[in-house]
């Protein structure tokens, strides 16, 4: 990991924003709300200052996600096959840019780029740091970056940045959540947000294909009650064939389902990506740091919640998560 700076650079990229001229915004592959919102959010915020902005996704071809469409915003979206060189480039909600994915070299042959994120796994890169592992979401500090360029908290920009704080605090759940955050909240439903709209469009709308993909990968969890030195493991996996034509995306919401296990301290979800690969996403309930353990494996996160990618067969990437979890469990 390199070294950065564990102050925020506020007025190092407020003034980088303001003599750029054109602007590029990636969110990590796969992206969900908190990456895509929050890259969107300052994307309105540069496009109202009369910049040139462009917001993109290192996929090929990239379009926005069905369970994402909502986001406003979009026209200011392009597949990365198609991005202009900018004068700047900022990356959100991004640990590795290793996640950026075939938009990384796009960053670092940037003369400036910013990164944006509140990963403790970040791992330096780019010029200038927005870094602050304690917000409770990228999104959070996108609008303290809009706030600081003195950008006026529209009813589209209060949507993207909800949409990210909502999704990442498992709509105000989790123990990342702050009075601060709550505060936040409060002023983007000043701002006009429709919250139960976006609250059924974030958590409760699914089509009937994914219910049943649920429902078949819930059947077949797995509860270890040994795994982690008795503290207990749920997982299951998802494949190609599980999952069908469905994008990966629709994956994301099977581990807050096997979460609730009472056993488990630990949930795992092991989903198959469109390459084949194997991708683990993890949770935790209060005493095992899931980041540290996705950081071993090769991935990173935050303390309840974390993931990396296991280029493994899946027996072998089931083997070293509960190694990895059987040392965090002894200390």
């Amino acid at each position: 990991m390199a070294a950065y700076s564990q102050t925020p650079d506020w007025s190092g990229a407020v003034s980088a924003l303001r003599q750029s001229t054109s602007v590029l915004i990636i969110a990590h592959v796969t992206p969900d709300a908190d990456a895509l919102g929050s890259a969107l959010a300052i994307g309105l915020a540069l496009e109202s200052l009369g910049k040139s902005v462009q917001v993109s996704v290192g996929e090929p071809q990239f379009q926005v996600p069905m369970s994402l469409n909502f986001l406003p915003g979009q026209h200011l979206v392009v597949p990365p096959e198609n991005v202009v060189v900018p004068d700047l480039v900022v990356s959100c909600d991004t640990s590795s840019d290793a996640r950026l994915g075939s938009l990384a070299e796009s960053l670092n042959a940037a003369p400036i780029s910013i990164a944006l994120d509140h990963h403790a796994s970040f791992t330096g890169f780019g010029t200038i740091h927005l870094i602050d592992p304690v917000a409770p979401a990228t999104a959070a500090l996108a609008l303290e970056l809009i706030d600081r360029l003195g950008v006026e908290l529209t009813v589209d920009i209060a949507t993207a940045i909800y949409s990210g704080l909502a999704t990442d605090t498992g709509s105000f759940k989790f123990q990342g959540t702050t009075a601060d955050t709550l505060r936040v909240a409060a002023r983007l439903f000043e701002a006009g947000i429709d919250h139960a709209t976006l609250a059924r469009r974030l958590f409760d709308d699914e089509p009937f294909e994914a219910l049943v993909m649920m429902a078949h990968a819930v059947q077949h969890a797995v509860l270890d009650r040994q795994a982690a030195s008795g503290l207990g493991l749920v997982y299951t996996a998802i494949s190609l064939a599980d999952r069908g034509t469905m994008p990966e995306l629709s994956m994301e919401r099977v581990i807050e389902a096997l979460r609730r296990t009472s056993e488990a301290e630990i949930a795992a979800v092991f989903k198959q990506a469109d390459d084949g690969t194997w991708k683990g996403s993890l949770r935790s309930k209060t005493e095992i740091n899931v980041g540290a353990v996705a950081t071993a494996l090769g991935g990173g996160g935050h303390h309840y919640a974390a993931g990396w990618t296991a280029t493994q067969d899946l027996d072998a990437a089931i083997a070293n998560l509960k190694t990895e979890l059987e040392f965090a469990a002894r200390g």
